[in-house]
């Protein structure tokens, strides 16, 4: 056990109200600690509710630095930079800051999963939890989407934690060690919190086999040039565990045949890639991530096909909303970068209006041309600033158009496509210009379709 779970009480400070910040600040009171928590903007009403139910102190629009330099330790909101001034002062100040996960870690012996990469973690994460579910094991899910960790510790035991971890989350890590550690791909992506370094990033990214050691598994895509090269610079001592597309391995996850091949010791694992609910080459290899997890954790192969068979898929990913006068409107809107919007393109058959724009993070819009071109006939644009996009693809399409709504930008949409068309949302920028967040702008986009 750590020396949080030790009988010393001591004042932690959370810096941010959000789902991770509140979610901390219920376990630390939980476990008898001084608790007081610290957001220079406003609460929402759940989160303000659930501080003053449990008597947490608590303030908003600015910050008390008396109050925080007071602290112990300060659990740190990811979406707070490292360099913002006030983290900078408690640093300077000699307190040590870590992130929720790092936090929740230190109260729990349980296993741990842990999920990362540039694209697809919310679909694996998701799937690794329908298959332990489907086995019919304690499992919960959370991390980086739905729950907190912290909040998950607080509310009881489970024996498996299948966790969804961004580079910002493991930036405040220290001895987060999870069993096994799931690594889908690494592109450029957040590269404005990086110093626009993708060495930065990439390193950010590997910090999830840090602390583990040979007791432990990384799954990795071995198709992925720049975890290849990160694999020999930072030599994790976990075992790998390598899944491929495009190789045929001794040890690991592979395609044969059309068929899944997941060979981790005599007992081979099968399945036919046409029986996979979920579509496209991305999702193919989240599919083999999720069933290399499944296998290592000793799941029953019959088990893993039927979850792999049965799987839904995941809100805001590629997800058919409605066809109407033979359109079918596709919302991708958890495609927040270049990459993520290349596979959305990639599986599109048919030609497509695209929606596209937001807060650009440094985005290279080069690798998206050929897509473009072979499949794209019209794009509507969304965002305070579109001037990006529009320099950057007005010369692969005859028909662009500029909207500042969602409402505005699917009428746009619906006079542009003709029957057989698909209407898609992937907006391949964070939503911050005009939504909440990805999960806001994805369902003003189902509510204005549904409006048509």
């Amino acid at each position: 056990m750590t020396e949080l779970n030790s009988h010393i009480k001591k004042r932690i400070v959370m810096l941010g109200g959000g789902m991770s910040g509140v979610g901390a600040a219920m376990l630390a009171t939980q476990r008898g600690h001084d608790v007081f928590l610290s957001d220079g903007g406003f609460l929402k009403d759940a989160f303000a509710k659930a501080l003053q139910d449990q008597h947490i102190p608590h303030e908003t629009g600015g910050h008390d630095m008396e109050q925080i330099l007071n602290a112990d330790l300060v659990v740190k909101s990811p979406g707070i930079p490292d360099n913002a001034s006030i983290v900078q002062k408690i640093l300077e100040a000699g307190i040590p800051v870590i992130s929720e996960i790092e936090f929740a870690s230190r109260f729990t012996d349980e296993i741990e999963v842990a999920i990362t990469g540039s694209n697809g973690k919310t679909t694996v994460t998701t799937l690794i939890g329908h298959v332990l579910q489907i086995a019919d094991l304690d499992v919960t899910i959370g991390g980086n989407i739905g729950k907190s960790y912290a909040a998950q510790v607080a509310e009881g035991p489970a024996k498996y934690r299948v966790l969804e971890v961004s580079s910002f989350q493991l930036d405040g890590i220290t001895t987060f060690k999870p069993h096994i550690a799931v690594l889908l791909n690494i592109t450029p992506d957040h590269l404005d919190r990086y110093a626009y370094k993708f060495e930065n990033y990439v390193a950010s990214k590997m910090r999830i086999a840090m602390n583990q050691d040979e007791h432990d598994f990384l799954i990795y895509n071995a198709d992925d040039p720049a975890i290849e090269k990160a694999l020999t610079l930072f030599k994790p001592k976990s075992k790998l565990v390598p899944f491929s597309m495009e190789k045929q391995l001794k040890y690991g996850a592979y395609i044969q045949d059309n068929q899944i091949n997941i060979n981790l010791d005599s007992n081979l694992l099968t399945m036919p890639i046409q029986n996979l609910s979920i579509k496209g080459k991305h999702n193919t290899a989240n599919a083999m991530a999720a069933a290399t997890t499944a296998k290592l954790l000793q799941i029953r192969k019959e088990t893993i096909r039927q979850s792999l068979a049965s799987f839904q898929g995941v809100e805001h990913r590629l997800e058919q909303v409605l066809k109407i006068n033979k359109v079918q409107y596709i919302n991708d809107s958890k495609a927040t970068n270049v990459n993520a919007t290349y596979y959305a393109l990639d599986s599109m058959e048919k030609p497509t209006v695209w929606i596209v724009g937001g807060v650009d993070k440094g985005n290279n819009y080069s690798d998206l041309y050929a897509l473009v071109n072979k499949n794209v006939k019209a794009i509507v644009c969304l965002g305070v600033d579109n001037a990006k996009i529009v320099e950057a693809f007005s010369g692969c399409v005859e028909q662009m158009v500029e909207t500042s709504s969602m409402e505005d930008a699917v009428r746009v949409a619906y006079k542009l496509a003709g029957p057989g068309d698909n209407v898609l949302l992937s907006p391949a920028c964070a939503s911050f210009d005009l939504f909440e967040n990805y999960e806001d702008r994805g369902r003003q986009f189902k509510n204005a379709v549904r409006a048509l």
